[in-house]
Formats: C-alpha cells, structure tokens, sequence
C-alpha cells in the first residue's frame, strides 16, 4: 500500500485525502452526541419542539415491552427498556411546518453554504452509488438488470440524505416541502420561500458539481463505474422535457416522504429507516432528482461522455427535472398534508357557526 501511495500523482492523492476528510467530518457530525438534528440552530430546535408540544394532537406513539410480573426485582439478565417515539401525522406537518419557519430566518450566506454542504453529502451518496451499483455489469450482462438496480439504489442516495437530515443541509428538493408548509401555515411570505429555494439550489449545485471535480482529480471511480457514469449522462440528456418532469415528480414524492418520515422519528436509527426505504425505491424505479443528477451528469461530461455538453445537461435535464421535483415536494406532499392537518383544510367560521 505504502509503494502504492509513492507512485500516485500529488494531485490524486490531494483530491482522495480531501474527500475522505470530507466524509470522515460529515459522519462525525451526524452521529455526535447531543446533536440537534434537522433544524438550523438550536434555538429554532426549541421553538419548534415548544410549538409541537403545544399542540392538542394525539400524543406521540410509544413502543415499550409489556410488564407481565409483579415482581418488583427485576430478573439479573433482563433486557435494558428501549423507549422510541414517533410523532403523529398531525405533529409531524407542525413540525415541517416550523423548520420551514426556522429555514427562512436563516442569513443568505448560510442558506448558501449549507446548500454546498447538502449537495457535496448527496454527491457522496451518487459517488457510492456508481462505485458499488454502477461496478456490477456482470448482473446486466446476466440478465439480472432488476438485482443490479437494487444494489445502485440501496447504497448511495440514502446515506447521503441521511448525512443532510442529521448533520444539516439546506436541500431544493426537501426544502420545496418543508417551505410550503410554512407558507401555507402563514409563518413565512413568497419572498422568503423563493429566496431559500433559489440560494439552496445554487448551493446545492455548486457542492455537487465540485465534488464531482475532486472525484474526478482523485481517479477513484474505476473503469466499470465511469462506463457506467458515462450511459447514465448520455440516458438523462437524452429523454423529452414531459417524461423527465414526470420523473422528477415520481421521485421526489418519495425523497420528501422519506424527510417527511424522518421528521416524526427521534433517533438515528429510525431516521435512517425512514429515509432508506423510499430513497432506494426512487433510485431502484429509475426517476429522476435534481441535485444527484448535479453530481451524476457532471461526472460524466468531465469523463467524456460523447456528445454530451453542459448546455445540455442544464437544458436537457435540470431545468425539467427540477421543475417536477418542486412539483411533487410543494403540491403532492406539503399541499396534501396542508390540506389534512393545516390551516387550508379547515373551514372558516362565518355566521351563526362563527358563535
């Protein structure tokens, strides 16, 4: 290994040490005890656990083993009692609702930088994604293109949704959810949800695309992986505008149910539960994310893809893509659940009934 190291170029070996540290702090950060995670700042973690708390809704669920001794020593080997809880529907819309709040007060250079941070984490995830999924040819050659779809989508995007939700991330695509439920519960005016949503998404592009840059300096995709890289930019810049938009919808119905889950789990564990189930399934059906697409498209210009050019990765993809994402986040998820639990879907007072 230590000859190995000596005869990479200074460069390369510049870019991986980057990218490993990178990753190395990320997963420190997520998993660090006492961490508030999901919200901008630990002031706006206690309002909105305060506005939670105040509300008339069913109280969170608990799962606890029942007693069936009356003994009042417990055995010497008994199990330790695990405690989880898991907001309600009506709680969890409050909640969102309140990042959203919190997200909006956010000073535009943060917004910004943690956009980068959340496109750098969701490219980690894409890296993954090609490194494992995108290695396994053989399964295509043999037929088995539905196994290897599994494995492209079960390692990858998740983890780099995980590392948004718990180490912080302004995300376009989670934030065309949580914004809306804000604007719907009147916390927050258009202006602010246009602003999060456009300084997010530069964010989110200038991180992806510059990971993109050091995965390319580092060499660490091999060989079967940037063939894969490559048929993945030239399939995406290939397909008409509806269809891509339709996919973009597809997909980020689940990527805001998986945020939408997480945000009523309280541990770790079931946040990565929430999030791994509908992020796999959007990856494993094929449709279409905006800010994976800033990491995936890139990656496979700068590794020659033929005939494909940043023209048309903006023109060809992103711009219907991220259409059918804010679609899905700010219509089919928050505006669904505004109209069930929020302030839209109850019926205004007038007359006799007012009284």
């Amino acid at each position: 290994l230590f000859v190995l190291s000596l005869s990479q170029q200074p460069s390369t070996m510049f870019a991986k040490s980057v990218l490993a540290g990178l990753a190395f702090a990320a997963s420190a950060q997520a998993f660090a005890p006492g961490f508030s995670p999901g919200l901008a700042s630990k002031s706006s973690f206690v309002a909105s656990s305060s506005r939670i708390s105040a509300l008339p809704h069913t109280p969170p669920l608990r799962l606890q083993p029942t007693s069936s001794s009356s003994s009042r020593t417990p055995p010497r080997h008994a199990a330790t009692t695990t405690k989880m809880e898991f907001l309600a529907p009506p709680q969890i819309y409050e909640a969102v609702a309140g990042a959203g709040e919190a997200k909006s007060k956010l000073p535009v250079w943060k917004t910004f930088y943690l956009g980068v941070l959340a496109g750098c984490y969701i490219a980690f995830g894409s890296c993954l994604a090609l490194t494992v999924g995108g290695a396994c040819q053989g399964l295509v050659a043999a037929g088995n293109l539905g196994l290897q779809k599994i494995v492209l989508g079960a390692f990858g995007l998740p983890f780099g949704l995980l590392m948004v939700v718990c180490a912080g991330g302004e995300l376009l695509t989670g934030n065309a959810a949580f914004m809306t439920a804000a604007l719907a519960e009147k916390k927050i005016g258009l202006s602010d949800l246009l602003k999060n949503w456009i300084v997010s998404f530069i964010g989110n592009l200038v991180g992806s695309v510059g990971l993109a840059a050091l995965v390319f300096a580092s060499g660490a995709l091999a060989a079967p992986s940037v063939a894969t890289a490559k048929a993945i930019t030239l399939a995406k810049t290939s397909g008409a505008f509806l269809p891509l938009m339709f996919k973009g919808i597809l997909c980020n119905w689940l990527v805001c149910m998986g945020l939408w889950q997480a945000t009523g789990a309280k541990d770790i564990g079931s946040k990565a539960i929430a999030i791994w189930f509908p992020i796999s399934a959007f990856v494993t059906m094929g449709f279409e994310h905006s800010v994976a697409n800033m990491f995936f498209i890139p990656t496979g210009i700068m590794h020659g893809a033929e005939g494909v050019t940043w023209a048309m990765f903006f023109i060809n993809n992103l711009i219907p893509v991220t259409i059918g994402n804010i679609i899905a986040g700010s219509l089919l998820v928050a505006g669904s659940y505004a109209l069930m639990f929020g302030t839209p879907g109850k019926p205004a007072l007038t007359g006799d009934s007012a009284k």
